[in-house]
């Protein structure tokens, strides 16, 4: 039972890591859905980390700074709309933009704000999402192995990790079944036909990343308002970039992209489980080569160790209307 207890505790922490990546990773996949390329998930998600820490810490309020996660990320989703839609600039460069924008900003206004390094203070537990029993957790606790997966494993998790896992079937329904979803998918293969259809490509790509920023902002506030306890200088170390290759890795799927996310989770909760444990035949493996065993991942497997990942046809293109 220790080594059954040992694997309950790395999969609770595999599903709390993995809950920003599957949000990431699905805001992506809505706008890279529709053609637009999106490398500023990273930055979109650290800005809306520091909006919900400082709004919570300033408010006293966790809707409040869910809501205003929410609005910086969607602003900054459509500053990069404008940029690759409207003005049809290229979308890495401006991906890249919003990403040093929040990098260098988040510290800056952390620091003139509050005066504490580019932190926000200590969220209270009013300010903060708390975690969510489910029923009879504590009735069947006990029950040998049943109990501990219901009662540790299941239950126990904050509210935006259960609205993360439920967005993985809501995404997958929206995408293969509404006619939304059908638009969407076919202005990121071929813009032309939708366009001759009567169909506004603009509005349904900046449709698309309107989505991306209110998923890239509940991740964000998930990261300040619920793993932690406030905004952390370069709080999300890179999770945006893993969601990116989480998305590419799961071919632009929902339900493999939650799969992905879990697998990297997976490998960071091991990560921090075996910090400075010995290993069988090796010893003690150093610190930081365990931290990097995320990162190490995501190159193997974007090395070609998934096969051909053939992304949407028009992505990363943009649209000029035949006249």
């Amino acid at each position: 039972m220790e080594y059954f207890d040992t694997l309950i505790i790395i999969l609770q922490s595999t599903v709390r890591v993995s809950v920003p990546l599957i949000l990431a990773a699905l805001a992506g996949l809505y706008s890279e859905r529709a053609g637009i390329f999106d490398i500023g998930l990273e930055g979109k998600m650290l800005a809306a980390a520091f909006a919900g820490g400082a709004a919570a810490a300033v408010t006293g309020s966790a809707l409040i700074g869910l809501a205003a996660a929410i609005f910086v990320s969607v602003c900054l989703a459509l500053v990069h709309g404008f940029a690759s839609i409207t003005q049809r600039g290229n979308q890495i460069v401006s991906g890249v933009a919003i990403n040093f924008i929040a990098l260098g900003a988040t510290v800056i206004l952390g620091q003139a704000w509050f005066r504490q390094g580019g932190r926000t203070p200590q969220l209270l537990d009013g300010a903060r999402f708390t975690t969510v029993e489910l029923p009879f957790a504590a009735e069947i606790a006990n029950v040998p192995i049943i109990g501990s997966i219901y009662a540790n494993l299941l239950s126990g998790h904050f509210l935006l990790t259960y609205f993360a896992f439920a967005m993985v079937p809501i995404t997958w329904w929206v995408l293969y079944r509404t006619r939304f979803g059908l638009r969407l998918r076919a202005v990121g293969e071929n813009p032309g036909a939708v366009d001759t259809a009567g169909i506004s490509v603009t509005w349904m790509r900046y449709r698309a990343v309107i989505c991306c920023g209110i998923l890239c902002g509940i991740a964000g506030a998930y990261l300040s308002m619920a793993m932690t306890a406030g905004f952390v200088k370069g709080m999300t170390a890179g999770k945006g970039f893993i969601a990116l290759a989480a998305l590419i890795f799961a071919k632009w799927k929902p339900v493999n992209v939650m799969f992905a996310c879990l697998l990297f989770g997976f490998l960071d909760a091991m990560s921090i489980r075996m910090q400075g444990n010995a290993l069988p035949i090796i010893g003690e493996v150093p610190v930081q080569l365990m931290q990097a065993l995320p990162y190490i991942l995501t190159v193997v497997l974007l090395a070609g160790f998934i096969g051909k990942a053939v992304p949407p046809r028009a992505g990363g293109v943009p649209y000029v209307k035949e006249r």
